[in-house]
């Protein structure tokens, strides 16, 4: 059995293009081009039956090697912790204090569209930012 090589990972969630345009901005994805025969997501959206409507997006990224990300509409809030989160990798190959600085540099970016900081584990060499999207599910930044 050969190795499996791609995949994508699966949100569920309340507002399922809203989510996938915050995801967007955090890693720096793109929202796919509409299905064949539509010029617009909008236009396939109207197309759709209304219990269908908004029941799915996704990004990926541009350069075609990070998973795709797909989130799904969900009736049921969320109730606990993610049992699986993503990383951030923001400071790969940094420690101590210029680790320190690259990750909080990145949480004062996302901050702002509508991530929440939780809180800044260091120990004087390594550091990782624990924070919420926003509709509440972990990640950090790492």
């Amino acid at each position: 059995m050969s190795a499996i090589k791609k995949f994508q990972v699966t949100f569920d969630c309340a507002e399922p293009e809203r989510l996938a345009r915050f995801w967007c901005e955090v890693l720096g994805y793109v929202v796919p081009p509409p299905p064949e025969g539509f010029a617009t997501w909008d236009e396939f959206t109207c197309a759709q039956p209304p219990e269908q409507r908004d029941a799915w997006f996704a990004c990926s990224d541009p350069s075609g090697v990070g998973p795709r990300l797909y989130f799904q509409r969900v009736p049921e809030g969320k109730a606990a912790k993610n049992r699986v989160h993503l990383d951030v990798r923001v400071g790969t190959g940094l420690v101590g204090e210029e680790r320190l600085a690259a990750l909080e540099a990145e949480c004062a970016r996302l901050v702002p569209l509508g991530a929440v900081y939780l809180r800044t584990l260091y120990d004087g060499e390594d550091s990782c930012i624990p924070m919420l999207d926003i509709e509440g599910n972990e990640f950090c930044i790492d």
